[in-house]
């Protein structure tokens, strides 16, 4: 370096153009003497020795920066995580950037890309978000409607509570003056037909009143373990079965006992039984059966009537709703069994067919319990 600023120095002494060969060599060696009697050996030598104990030695450890391959049962995994559980699947499109598959597989296990990059999973995972969507949408609803009828019993039975209370004390009267009347006339009075007519349909309200406050009010469930299967057996020697109708009976489940309200379920049992049998005027067949749902027991009956409509399947559960010729039924039946069932923390649902162009025409009420109570 000081000879190169020695020769810098020739150039910049005021000279237009660089110098000669002999004069740059004659410079550097004038230097080089001049350095060489300057020369202090002795510190040299001691400033050399401050430097014997620096360790100019120079180690190296591995630190290796390849990416660990991985293995067949690693890429597997990877793979069918992706849905791509046999070689067909992979379509090796390119569209994540890799070449292959199984090149995206590797990609995933260093680190470096994601399983939402390959397009035929992303559109799988799309298209089974919108199906569970689709199932949440229908469950809502189903729940929607399940408020809404709740919401409309709710309100029936407060105005059904007023009512019976209000109707119950004056037909009471008119009951015991109509018998009255019977009592006294002769058994050839012409108006004893009439004073008849007048105790039955009286007493028939008095029957509709006593539905009417057996639906609005809040009955408590007072459950206890019994034999479900005698229950079922019971409600069907209750009801009289026309001699055009068979009866089958198929006990399904393993385990029997329940804790229920014994006398509510009977009550509903024999509902459906009785409209089972009025759906089957012309003769056909009933089938009870029984089963278990994990922590719940099923009974369905099966009718091979004439079928609901369609238009009047979401109103069966309502009060007064009937299909009865006037003076047949009340349309409480139903409507008392939906709110028993519920206390009773149970569902109840109806599929039906009146149809013959789709199939046979029949009505199956489903009812589940839980198999143990909640209070």
């Amino acid at each position: 370096l000081e000879l190169l600023a020695c020769e810098g120095c020739i150039m910049g002494a005021g000279m237009t153009s660089p110098p000669s060969l002999f004069r740059r060599r004659a410079s550097i060696s004038e230097h080089v003497r001049r350095r060489v009697s300057e020369f202090d050996q002795d510190k040299w030598r001691h400033e050399v020795s401050n430097c014997d104990n620096i360790d100019l030695s120079r180690r190296f450890a591995a630190n290796d920066q390849r990416g660990l391959t991985p293995t067949a049962t690693d890429l597997k995994a990877i793979l069918n995580r992706m849905g791509k559980e046999k070689l067909e699947d992979e379509l090796n499109c390119g569209a994540c950037g890799y070449n292959t598959c199984r090149e995206h597989a590797v990609a995933i296990h260093a680190g470096l890309a994601e399983r939402e990059m390959c397009l035929p999973y992303t559109i799988d995972r799309l298209n089974s978000t919108i199906e569970e969507l689709a199932y949440s949408n229908n469950n809502l609803a189903d729940t929607q409607e399940a408020l809404m009828q709740s919401e409309r019993l709710a309100s029936m039975g407060q105005l059904a509570a007023g009512i019976a209370h209000e109707v119950n004390n004056p037909l009471g009267v008119v009951l015991m003056y109509a018998h009255l009347l019977l009592e006294q006339m002769d058994e050839k009075s012409k108006l004893r037909g009439d004073a008849m007519m007048i105790a039955e349909q009286a007493d028939r309200c008095r029957r509709i009143v006593a539905g009417l406050l057996h639906f609005a009010r809040q009955n408590k469930v007072l459950r206890e373990t019994v034999d479900l299967r005698t229950i079922v057996e019971q409600s069907c020697r209750l009801v009289v079965k026309p001699d055009n109708i068979d009866l089958v009976i198929d006990h399904k489940m393993e385990d029997p006992v329940v804790e229920i309200d014994a006398d509510q379920i009977l009550q509903v049992f024999v509902n459906l039984i009785n409209n089972a049998y009025a759906a089957m005027l012309p003769g056909g067949k009933l089938t009870i059966t029984t089963s278990d749902i994990s922590a719940r027991v099923s009974i369905a009956f099966a009718d091979t009537g004439i079928g609901i409509p369609p238009e009047n399947r979401a109103k069966v559960f309502e009060p007064f709703f009937t299909t009865k010729q006037i003076g047949s039924g009340s349309g409480l039946g139903l409507a008392v069994s939906y709110g028993i069932i519920k206390m009773h923390r149970g569902g109840i649902r109806v599929e039906s067919n009146n149809n013959p162009a789709v199939g046979r025409t029949g009505t199956v009420f489903y009812v589940d319990l839980p198999r143990k109570g909640e209070g």
